[in-house]
This record gives structure tokens, C-alpha cells and sequence, in this order.
């Protein structure tokens, strides 16, 4: 019988290996809701929906129809009249809830401008 330790003591999940879930993203993430248009860009199928957590690497984005995984993407975000614009591709699903989108990189120095000032007015608000 496999040695089970209760929830919460070091390795409770006997199953998953160390460091597997470690967040991997290079830039802190910031929650922040807003209305996102994602087109795919092999067919420009669009979906509108809305974030809600962005970096200056990716975004996550909720919707319960996600794109396929791998799909590369254009990415609009819109908050206050303002829209921020780059491609990217779904690197990660979640069924029914969502889609993981990281930015293409370099994102367009015009368009990074517009995502820098929305983080650093997140980045002021936090604690």
C-alpha cells in the first residue's frame, strides 16, 4: 500500500514530480479584466471574451469555447477606449474554461508602450 501523507505536509502529492507545476513565467503576472478579441490567424475565426491575468509575456484569457493549443493567434485587448494588439499562440487549454496565451516576441515597441502603462498602474495599486 503506498505511504499517503495528509494534505498539506511536504510532498502531499507523492505522484507529481517536484517542481512540475513551478510557475515558468519570466514576467510577474497581474490580474486585470478586459475585453480580449482572439482571431485565429490561420482562418481569422474570432471569439471575444475577456482576461483575467495579464503579463507583459502572456495573458490568460476566459472563455468556454478555448482555441486549439498551438494555434497561432492575434490578440486585441481593450480597456478604456484603448487597445493593445500583438500575435501569440494558445500554449495551454483548459476545456470549458479557458486558454493561455503567450506573446510573440518582440511584441511591437507601440503596442508594448500601451501594456507597460497598464501593468505599472497595476503594479502601483498592489500592496
Amino acid at each position: 500500500m503506498p505511504d499517503i501523507k495528509p494534505e498539506g505536509t511536504p510532498d502531499a502529492a507523492p505522484n507529481v514530480t517536484p517542481g512540475l507545476m513551478a510557475d515558468r513565467r519570466s514576467s510577474p503576472r497581474y490580474p486585470l479584466i478586459v475585453l480580449a478579441n482572439v482571431t485565429l490567424l490561420e482562418s481569422g475565426v474570432s471569439l471575444n471574451a475577456r482576461t483575467s491575468d495579464v503579463s507583459r509575456g502572456g495573458c490568460y484569457i476566459d472563455t468556454l469555447q478555448p482555441l486549439e493549443k498551438g494555434s497561432n493567434v492575434l490578440v486585441r485587448l481593450t480597456q478604456k477606449g484603448e487597445t493593445f494588439e500583438t500575435r501569440g499562440t494558445i500554449v495551454y487549454v483548459s476545456p470549458g474554461l479557458g486558454m493561455g496565451v503567450q506573446f510573440h516576441e518582440p511584441v511591437p515597441a507601440p503596442q508594448l508602450a500601451i501594456l507597460d502603462r497598464w501593468l505599472a498602474s497595476l503594479a502601483a495599486a498592489s500592496p
